[in-house]
């Protein structure tokens, strides 16, 4: 009996220590939320009011001429088109477009960098602490030559500029603001490509070249900056579109959205098609105004013109002129920029059905963009090679593919071109002449050249990089601004779940 007596009287000694237990933890998880914050319940007052970024959505509707056209949606990320408004109308804070539909720009905050990052490259002087040329009496031109097909990060710089003094600004597609934190994406104005092409060489007086000192200066600059220490970089924008531009840098800056040729020199947790955004060349040769060509006035069926032999994945190169050089009405030859090359090319192309797009040191080229301004269908042969647009633009429909294995292969590739009829190839040469103006580079821009469409995808990446800024930020400490305008930390809780 008394040892019944003991065992219930320690069973409710447990219950009653148990559920003191369990009381103080009830009472130390309140204060923890108390102390801290989290979680309460969601206030939609303190919600930010500012629209969403504007997000572009291929509409699989028909122009009048046939093309299917990107336009400007800001519904959420839901596949259609915006309501239609009455002609005239106009949001008090939103913008309009001669349709009636609400289109807004995506809005850029650009680092007032030092000229020697943008155009000081280009010999343009500053007076009086300018950092900026006044794009009302000058603009610096940019070299001509090789330089010119990287030349992405000058047009896109000068389209912002331009924004700034623009007649109308909620016509464009992107416009420059002052307060980063109205800013969708920060725009870093370093001209890489010219970098590289004009400063990489090292004299020797110096310890290093200055396309070495400029990415260290920029790393350096960027890094202090509260704008990259509150996103990680993950909203910069650094131009790098020359493969060998940013060697340096591009490791220490790769949370950013790099503009890029391809991706043949990267890593993939360094650049990839997820995070980054693929810009076209600008071409070489003229554009073909008043084209009255046809399949039977080009004469020539395949067309290639350049270095034949590559490193790296340029070994078809060489392949497929030994399989290619004795068919008569093919033209493959060695090529270059001296004795008129480009002029040549240009000439060439404009004479043939197909143009040879063939991986070299890299899987892209500038030969793709040239044939494209020549009207002459591209025949890529890259298995690697990722294309500008391509998440709204299907390139099969003016666009030949081919796998190197199988183009190697005797035969293949030369019996595959004479088996697109007349009426195949006259498909796709009105189609070159439908969308080459999407890879023209120009100042000013116009309506769906390339500087928009290069807009256009990097406002696709937006909603992307807010999700990943704020995912970032869940069990990290948060720097957000303080009130003397610089940073501060706010801790993570301590073993919080």
């Amino acid at each position: 009996m008394a040892e019944k007596q003991s065992s219930s009287a320690a069973r409710k000694s447990f219950f009653a220590l148990f559920l003191t237990t369990i009381v103080l933890f009830v009472l130390s998880w309140l204060f923890v939320l108390r102390s801290t914050g989290r979680p309460r319940p969601l206030d939609r007052k303190v919600l930010p009011t500012q629209k969403l970024p504007t997000v572009f959505h291929h509409v699989k509707s028909q122009s009048s001429n046939g093309l299917r056209r990107a336009i400007l949606v800001n519904n959420g990320g839901r596949e259609e088109e915006p309501p239609k408004r009455e002609q005239g109308f106009q949001d008090k804070d939103g913008a309009m477009n001669c349709n009636g539909n609400v289109k807004e720009p995506l809005k850029i905050f650009m680092y007032d960098l030092d000229p020697e990052f943008h155009f000081g490259l280009l010999d343009w002087k500053p007076q009086g602490g300018r950092v900026w040329p006044d794009f009302r009496t000058e603009i610096p031109p940019y070299p001509g030559g090789l330089n010119l097909q990287h030349s992405i990060e000058y047009w896109l710089t000068l389209d912002l500029l331009a924004s700034e003094i623009s007649d109308n600004p909620n016509n464009r597609v992107a416009m420059r603001v002052q307060n980063s934190s109205e800013a969708d994406l920060i725009f870093v104005p370093f001209f890489s490509s010219l970098s590289y092409n004009r400063f990489s060489k090292q004299n020797p007086h110096q310890k290093k070249s200055m396309n070495k000192v400029l990415q260290a200066k920029l790393v350096k600059f960027l890094t202090a900056q509260k704008e990259w220490k509150m996103s990680g970089g993950r909203d910069h924008i650094v131009m790098a579109h020359h493969p060998n531009s940013m060697l340096d840098a591009r490791m220490q800056l790769w949370p950013s959205i790099f503009v890029l040729a391809d991706f043949g020199r990267y890593p993939l947790n360094i650049a990839n098609v997820d995070k980054d955004v693929i810009a076209p060349y600008k071409h070489m040769v003229e554009s073909y105004a008043n084209d009255t060509s046809d399949f039977d006035s080009r004469q020539t069926l395949l067309f290639f013109q350049g270095s034949i032999y590559r490193k790296d994945g340029g070994f078809a190169r060489q392949e497929l002129f030994y399989l290619l050089k004795d068919e008569k009405d093919v033209h493959f030859a060695f090529g270059s920029l001296k004795n008129n090359g480009v002029i040549k090319a240009g000439q060439g192309m404009r004479l043939s059905k197909f143009c040879l797009n063939i991986a070299g040191d890299t899987p892209s080229s500038n030969r793709l963009f040239d044939a494209i301004a020549s009207h002459c269908v591209p025949v890529i042969i890259s298995d690697d090679i990722e294309l500008p647009y391509e998440d709204i633009l299907d390139y099969s429909e003016f666009c030949i593919f081919v796998r190197t294995s199988d183009a190697v292969k005797e035969n293949f590739l030369i019996n595959l071109i004479r088996s697109i009829s007349k009426e195949e190839w006259t498909q796709m040469w009105e189609k070159l002449k439908e969308v080459e103006a999407l890879f023209e580079y120009q100042y000013p821009a116009k309506d769906g050249d390339a500087v928009q469409m290069i807009w256009q995808s990097l406002a696709r990446k937006v909603p992307g990089v807010k999700m990943k800024i704020n995912k970032s930020r869940r069990y990290s400490d948060a720097v957000v601004p303080g009130k003397d305008g610089g940073l501060r930390s706010i801790p993570a809780p301590k073993n919080f779940w």
